[in-house]
């Protein structure tokens, strides 16, 4: 069964309802410029407020890995996702899970994947003035390509109409959708984060 994140959490409520509906993983932004960035102490609280089997992920952006290091240790993070433009290199924080995005645009942009050690890859559409949460639809060929070999979370403009169809034909290890259940930036609607856990949980 696929596993399911629910990315730009920014309230123990919608927390909470994900949870209640079956979610896998929540992720927590912690990007100045995105609108769904959450502070330091909302952070510790939402993960305080968790089920014990929530893994919570922290969503960083070309930050510094001293930075990264103890945004993660204070709020008591699982797992780490680098959205920007770091190298694989720049990937590892040992004993710390890493999931890397890659903003797919094109065949040139799984040149040199397998130079990345992390956990998974995460596979989102590209924009050039964003770095995720755009609502824009990934290239589910491409992504179907690199899950044959590669354990890919799925995502860029999934929605609870289209999550099924995605899983079918890339077949990846999870989906992560953030805009697709938003009312608002950083609100979950209750309703489509309920419709899109169970139609990806139960795609076959």
């Amino acid at each position: 069964m696929v596993k399911v994140k629910i990315c730009g959490i920014t309230s123990i409520e919608d927390a909470l309802h994900a949870a209640a509906c079956g979610v896998d993983a929540l992720g927590l932004v912690f990007y100045a410029r995105s609108p769904r960035g959450v502070s330091l102490d909302l952070a510790r609280q939402i993960v305080a407020e968790l089920p014990p089997l929530v893994t919570t992920v922290g969503l960083f952006v070309n930050e510094t890995p001293e930075q990264i290091r103890e945004i993660v240790d204070t709020c008591g993070l699982d797992v780490i996702q680098l959205h920007g433009d770091e190298g694989p290199d720049q990937c590892l924080y040992p004993p710390r899970r890493v999931l890397k995005a890659l903003r797919v645009q094109g065949e040139h942009s799984l040149a040199g994947i397998d130079d990345y050690r992390v956990s998974a890859l995460l596979l989102d559409a590209w924009r050039p003035d964003s770095y995720g949460g755009t609502g824009h639809v990934c290239d589910w060929q491409l992504a179907a390509r690199v899950a044959a070999g590669r354990r890919v979370i799925l995502a860029g403009g999934l929605t609870p109409e289209n999550v099924a169809e995605a899983i079918r034909l890339v077949r990846p290890y999870g989906v992560d959708v953030s805009s697709g259940v938003e009312i608002a930036p950083g609100r979950k609607d209750p309703e489509r984060v309920a419709s899109f856990i169970h139609n990806a949980k139960s795609a076959v």
